[in-house]
């Protein structure tokens, strides 16, 4: 099964080492900035239509050999499928973000807990109608 994946931008970041980002970005108020490479850059047509955005982006600094993690909130072991945890067969990171301003090819956000040069994969709008499901108890 061959497929090749390429990065779109960067992440930049005030995150420099693991350990530094949030456990979950939308914990923090730190801002951060999305660089969108030149040959990419007429994707962002009209994205500053969209308040929020979900980011993909390549946790190039986890470790791939994973298949259990100890969330922060309860500290037991779970299967990594059942957990959020970085380090991840195929590390994919995912995030909420809002959309503070474009400027060109760079794109400011908040709500990314990315580290700084993380490899960005993909963008989409987010959609509260779409994307956010109803949970029932």
């Amino acid at each position: 099964m061959g497929f090749e994946v390429k990065p779109v931008g960067l992440v930049r970041s005030p995150y420099r080492k693991n350990g530094e980002a949030p456990n979950q970005g939308r914990f923090s108020e730190e801002i951060s900035e999305i660089e969108i490479f030149p040959e990419f850059e007429e994707g962002l047509r009209d994205i500053e239509t969209c308040s929020h955005l979900i980011v993909l982006y390549w946790l190039d600094r986890a470790r791939r050999d994973s298949l259990t993690a100890i969330p922060p909130h309860d500290g037991r072991e779970h299967g990594v499928f059942a957990t959020r945890s970085p380090n991840r067969p195929n590390p994919i990171g995912f995030a909420v973000v809002k959309l503070l301003e474009r400027k060109g090819r760079f794109l400011k956000v908040k709500w990314l807990d990315a580290l700084d040069k993380t490899p960005v994969l993909d963008i989409k709008p987010y959609s509260s109608k779409i994307d956010s499901v109803e949970i029932e108890d």
